[in-house]
C-alpha cells in the first residue's frame, strides 16, 4: 500500500489523541462505528441464511402437533393467564430500568457534576413512586 491509502485505512479505523482522523469532517469518528455496526449486521444475517441453508427440511405430521409434556392435549389452547404475570413483569421492567440507568451515571457523576445528581435523583424519586405505587396495591405481594 502506498502512503496515503496507509493514511486513509489508519483514519477510518484508529484516531489516537492529538491525530486529526478526517481531516475537516465531523462525521469521521462514526465511521469505525458504521464499520462495526455493517459487520454485526453481516454475521447476524450471515448465521440466519446459513441456520437455513443446513437446517432439515423433513416434515411430517406430528412434527406439527402440539407437545406438552410427553401427554396428549386434551381442550383449548387458549387460557388466560392470571394478571400477576404481567405485574410482575411490568415491575422487573421498572427495576431493570433503574440499574440500567444508575450504573453508568455512577461512573461518570464526577463529569456531571451537581446537574447530573440532581437528574438522577429526579429519575430515582419517579422510579420510587412508582415502587410505592405497587406496595400499595400489593402487587409485590403473590397471591
Amino acid at each position: 500500500m502506498n502512503q496515503m491509502h496507509q493514511e486513509a485505512w489508519r483514519a477510518a479505523c484508529y484516531s489516537p489523541p492529538g491525530f486529526e482522523a478526517g481531516g475537516d469532517s465531523e462525521l469521521s469518528g462514526y465511521i469505525p462505528v458504521v464499520i462495526f455496526l455493517a459487520l454485526v449486521l453481516a454475521f447476524a444475517v450471515g448465521a440466519l441464511v446459513a441456520a437455513w441453508a443446513i437446517r432439515p427440511s423433513r416434515g411430517y405430521a406430528s412434527k406439527a402437533e402440539n407437545y406438552e409434556c410427553g401427554a396428549q392435549p386434551i381442550g383449548e389452547a387458549w387460557v388466560q393467564f392470571p394478571v400477576g404475570f404481567y405485574l410482575v413483569a411490568l415491575l422487573f421492567l421498572v427495576f431493570d430500568t433503574l440499574a440500567v440507568f444508575l450504573f453508568p451515571w455512577a461512573l461518570t457523576i464526577r463529569a456531571l457534576g451537581v446537574p447530573g445528581l440532581f437528574a438522577m435523583l429526579g429519575f430515582i424519586a419517579i422510579l420510587g413512586l412508582g415502587w410505592v405505587y405497587a406496595y400499595r396495591e400489593g402487587l409485590l405481594e403473590w397471591k
